[in-house]
């Protein structure tokens, strides 16, 4: 019996060490799943594309909670304005049918049946009605966590240049694209759903083209951004996304002020 009792005793000391050490190994720097998890991913932006008209009676909110994110320091907020609502009395001045062509792309890549307004895509993977905020927050507490492979930094010198990092891949390449923006526009509403309002919006994509592929090497390229900054832009976006309209493997963004610091 007394043996029995040693035995125990013996093995409810080693069980002691085994807690103490194991608390020892959480605490200390670096160890444990979300402390990896957070220094992979806290650094990388989540990028939400936002497809508006101040032509859609709906789209209000998802504009001001475009500016709220736009805010973030984690977040590269982008208002593209789409061009299919003109025709019910109100001709958005910022509309561009490139970024309805955006819109339909994602529409392919993500499996939808027809395009809507407001919409927010989030890191080009997921697609939420812009206006549902607390669905929009909780996809992006996810996305941040999601590791981007693809670093994107840029180079303010003459005109700008963005550089895009090495490393692996997709068997399609990826697709660079620059998207500059205004700061901001608050516009009187005379016609249509939105008659009378004053529609504030931020972050409103002026242009949007490809650069080009990215095949996994390094790559520098000039952006040639002085004209854009001269004519008021405020800020430039740079997107690296898997194939042509995929998920978002790398983003960056630049203001356009930096240019002459």
């Amino acid at each position: 019996m007394l043996r029995v009792i040693q035995v125990f005793r013996c093995l409810a000391s080693s069980l002691a060490w085994v807690v103490l050490l194991c608390a020892v190994l959480a605490a200390a720097p670096g160890a444990g799943r979300a402390q990896i998890s957070n220094s992979g991913a806290a650094m990388q932006p989540v990028v939400v594309e936002l497809f508006t008209s101040q032509g859609c009676s709906s789209c209000p909110p998802a504009d001001a909670l475009l500016g709220e994110l736009a805010a973030r320091g984690d977040v590269i907020a982008l208002s593209l304005h789409v061009d299919y609502w003109d025709y019910i009395g109100w001709k958005d001045p910022y509309g561009n049918p490139r970024n309805t062509e955006r819109q339909r792309a994602y529409a392919g890549e993500l499996g939808l049946r027809y395009i809507y307004t407001p919409q927010m895509v989030i890191d080009g993977r997921e697609n939420i009605i812009g206006s549902h905020r607390d669905e929009i927050l909780a996809s992006l507490e996810v996305a941040a966590e999601r590791r981007k492979p693809v670093a994107v930094d840029f180079i303010p010198g003459n005109g700008g240049t963005v550089v895009i990092s090495e490393g692996h891949a997709p068997d399609r390449g990826a697709t660079i694209w620059l998207a500059i923006f205004d700061e901001s526009h608050d516009t009187q509403v005379k016609r249509g759903e939105n008659e009378g309002r004053t529609i504030h919006n931020v972050n409103v994509v002026r242009r949007l083209e490809r650069l080009g592929t990215w095949m996994g090497k390094r790559l520098e390229i000039p952006l040639n951004l002085d004209g854009a900054a001269a004519r008021g832009s405020f800020g430039c976006a740079v997107l690296v996304q898997q194939g042509r309209h995929g998920p978002v493997m790398g983003a960056g963004l630049m203001r356009l002020d930096s240019l002459t610091q």
